[in-house]
């Protein structure tokens, strides 16, 4: 007679709020990894600077802490550590071959960032190659892409966000708000289901990628149109953080006006700042803030999403559900939220300026490279023919009309609160 032992595992999100304040308490008390320089001009400054012995120990001890982070999640969730231990050091140094990519002078100078090649790397090498069942099965994406959002929360400072005054908060609820409904109703209006039109509408107005992956953990969405989505963010991003500032400085907005424009209009907060700096010091700190606004209602939203949808699935599964309880709506709110806000709310009120000054260089680092880690693992876990197959142009035309809205409205409402 054999006895069977259930293994230890804890739900996915609860395992990301861990490792997510591990890695705080770490950086705070224990162990603050260095920044590795990526930075290059010539192949003499990949030799000298990149590929430097410092520089190289730096990348082996930055990988020895993500792999060791990543087998304890790996254990948390119940997956294979054997398996994760043989794939991700393939995805890291995929996601350091982007991020050299992405540290070249010439790439730098059109802003594109990391996570662009991190997915074009994947995608490729998971197209062209054959992955096995098992290889694919090992990805952690959802764990990696939550882990940044956790560490995202860091960045959101309750008083930087209140220096910008009342005006940016109440422009970013304003856009928020409107863009959201604009975007979920012609999403509908599309004929385009409930899922891909959530997932669209939260990305095009409030925070990019990192409102699309929230979303998707709040209605446990499917991966292959969050990954349309994140594909669609990240092309259009690339031309508004080049053409908006243009448009800017041709019309001769004031710069206060501009940031509010460019914070409020581009999804990504790395693009956000690449455009505020090509206007000027006033506009990026203006853009800097009102999107940093924008990403405080990130935890709001999901938990909007979640009851919204918890309500909708019990519609359609059971027609003797009439409301679903408390525990249901509990049960269905993506947890790693909670990590995002108090991670937000212990940065805020409970680390002193001069230690978040001291650390947040490398949480920044470490949440970038959390993403760049996921959208590697998105690329390689995607089949491109599903993609296309699965995807319409509908989604690709609802989410360019509603971005549109998305400039207008926000430009309107910068004039009215920023133009002195």
């Amino acid at each position: 007679m054999s006895i069977e032992t259930k293994q230890f595992t804890i739900h996915e999100d609860w395992a990301v709020v861990i490792l997510g304040f591990i890695i705080i308490g770490l950086s705070l008390f224990i162990f603050l990894p260095l920044v590795p320089v990526f930075k290059w001009s010539t192949f003499t400054d990949l030799q000298n600077d990149v590929f430097e012995f410092r520089n190289v120990q730096i990348l082996v001890v930055q990988f020895l802490y993500f792999i060791s982070i990543g087998i304890i999640g790996t254990f948390l969730v119940g997956k294979s550590v054997k398996s994760f231990v043989v794939v991700f050091p393939v995805v890291y140094l995929l996601t350091v071959i982007a991020l050299l990519i992405a540290g070249n002078t010439v790439v730098k100078n059109y802003n594109l960032e990391a996570v662009i090649f991190s997915l074009i790397i994947g995608l490729a090498i998971g197209n062209f190659f054959k992955l096995p069942d098992w290889f694919r099965a090992a990805l952690s994406t959802e764990v990696f892409v939550k882990i940044g959002l956790v560490l995202l929360g860091t960045t959101v400072i309750f008083s930087d966000i209140l220096k910008a005054g009342s005006l940016g908060l109440f422009q970013a609820l304003v856009v928020v708000l409107s863009v959201w409904y604009f975007a979920f109703w012609l999403c509908k209006k599309f004929k385009i289901d409930d899922e891909l039109a959530l997932m669209i509408s939260s990305a095009v107005s409030i925070c990019g990628v990192s409102a699309a992956i929230a979303t998707s953990g709040a209605i446990k969405g499917d991966s292959k149109k969050l990954s349309y989505v994140i594909s669609i963010v990240l092309v259009t991003a690339v031309p508004m953080m080049i053409l908006m500032p243009l448009i800017a400085r041709y019309f001769d907005f004031p710069e206060e006006v501009t940031g509010a424009w460019l914070g409020g209009s581009i999804d990504t907060s790395g693009a956000v700042a690449a455009s505020g700096t090509l206007v000027g010091e006033t506009a990026l700190k203006i853009s800097t803030i009102v999107k940093f606004s924008q990403n405080v209602l990130l935890g709001l939203a999901a938990f909007a999403i979640s009851i919204y949808w918890t309500y909708n699935d019990a519609s359609t599964l059971d027609a003797e559900i009439t409301k679903p309880t408390l525990s249901v709506i509990w049960q269905r709110f993506p947890k790693f939220v909670i990590g995002f806000v108090f991670a937000s709310l212990f940065f805020s009120f409970f680390v002193a300026p001069e230690i978040r000054n001291e650390v947040k260089d490398s949480l920044k680092n470490l949440q970038g490279l959390w993403f760049a880690l996921a959208f590697t693992s998105i690329g390689l876990e995607t089949n491109f023919k599903d993609l296309l197959n699965h995807s319409s142009k509908k989604p690709l035309y609802a989410f360019l009309i509603a971005q549109l809205f998305n400039i207008i409205i926000t430009l309107l409402i910068a004039f009215l609160l920023f133009n002195k």
